[in-house]
Formats: C-alpha cells, sequence, structure tokens
C-alpha cells in the first residue's frame, strides 16, 4: 500500500512538472548548443592579447559565429567576468543585431546612441559608458575568465541603446533559442 502510495505521488509529480513546463506561449527553449562562438584573437579558454585588453589598445576582438536556431530574429552579446571581486563585471553589452550577422569585426567603435556595425546597438557596461571596455584585472589577482555569451533570439527585442545588463536579461525573458559560450582568460 505505501509504495503504491509512493508510485503514485511520484507519478502525480511527474505529469505536474511536465503540464507546468508546457504551460504558457512564452516558455524559453533549452539551448541546443549546435551554435558555435569563435574568434581569430584567441581561442576557447586561451589568453586574451594585451591588444585586446586595458593593458593594450583596450579594442574589442573580432567574433564569428555559426549554427543559429531556425526562427532566430536577433541575437545579443554580453562578455563578462564573472572573477571580479565582489560582483560580475560587464565589459561589454551589444544587442539588437539581425540573423543575417555572421560575427563582429575587430575595434567596433564607442559610440552612444548610434547602431554600431552590422545594426547592434550598444549597452553600458560596469563602468556606465557604452562599448567594449577589456580584461583589466587587479595585479596579483589571478586568473579571470572573461564569458563572451551570444544569445539567438525568437523577437526583435524593443530595447533602445544603451541599456544595461540587467534590461537585456529581463527583455530576452522566453525568447532565447540558443547561446554559445567563448571563454578568454587574462591575468595581471
Amino acid at each position: 500500500m505505501e509504495r503504491t502510495l509512493a508510485i503514485f505521488a511520484l507519478g502525480s509529480v511527474v505529469i505536474l512538472t511536465a503540464v507546468g513546463c508546457q504551460s504558457g506561449s512564452a516558455q524559453q527553449t533549452a539551448p541546443s548548443g549546435r551554435m558555435v562562438l569563435t574568434s581569430t584573437a584567441f581561442a576557447n579558454g586561451q589568453a586574451i592579447p594585451a591588444k585586446y585588453t586595458g593593458d593594450g589598445e583596450d579594442i574589442s576582438p573580432p567574433l564569428m559565429w555559426t549554427g543559429l536556431p531556425e526562427g532566430t530574429q536577433q541575437l545579443a552579446l554580453i562578455c563578462d567576468d564573472p572573477d571580479a571581486p565582489g560582483q560580475v563585471w560587464v565589459h561589454w553589452l551589444i544587442y539588437g543585431f539581425g540573423p543575417t550577422a555572421t560575427g563582429l569585426p575587430e575595434a567596433i567603435p564607442r559610440r552612444a546612441n548610434v547602431p554600431v556595425p552590422v545594426g547592434a546597438m550598444p549597452g553600458l557596461n560596469s563602468w556606465r559608458t557604452v562599448g567594449y571596455r577589456g580584461p583589466k584585472p587587479p595585479a596579483g589577482g589571478g586568473v579571470h575568465h572573461y564569458h563572451f555569451k551570444l544569445y539567438a533570439l525568437n523577437a526583435i527585442l524593443p530595447l533602445p541603446p544603451m541599456a544595461t545588463k540587467a534590461d537585456l536579461l529581463k527583455a530576452m525573458e522566453g525568447h532565447i533559442l540558443d547561446e554559445a559560450l567563448l571563454i578568454g582568460t587574462y591575468s595581471r
């Protein structure tokens, strides 16, 4: 009897979970992992050259991607440092570019209220400025990992230029078809 009740309870939980996951039209699809994000400047898990850091020219690295899922209407990119002391530090936020884009060129200009290449809009980084700001972690602070995250979205987000990471994440809720990750490292 107890075993039967336990099986019934477990089955009810599975059914309720399945029904709950299917309700609502704006459910987020789990990333398929088919998208690939790369750079000619550094390989995944490798050091970011000084040219692309606050110790060098501090220009954005070139990025390329493949494998966008069907139904992609817009792309967004976030680069942040989860190893920063006290908080995740946002180095770059760029969004609003279409699915025909296959990459971002090196050295995208830092401009507010002006669309950057491929129709993208600049967002605010943790310095509260627009554009890419490269790695420059505290000296002696060990290796930091810089996460370049590309998102394929099933909607066109109604975001103006200079949105924050929180604004972008909120707008993307329920619209992420897939994501790709490229990690670069840097230490001083």
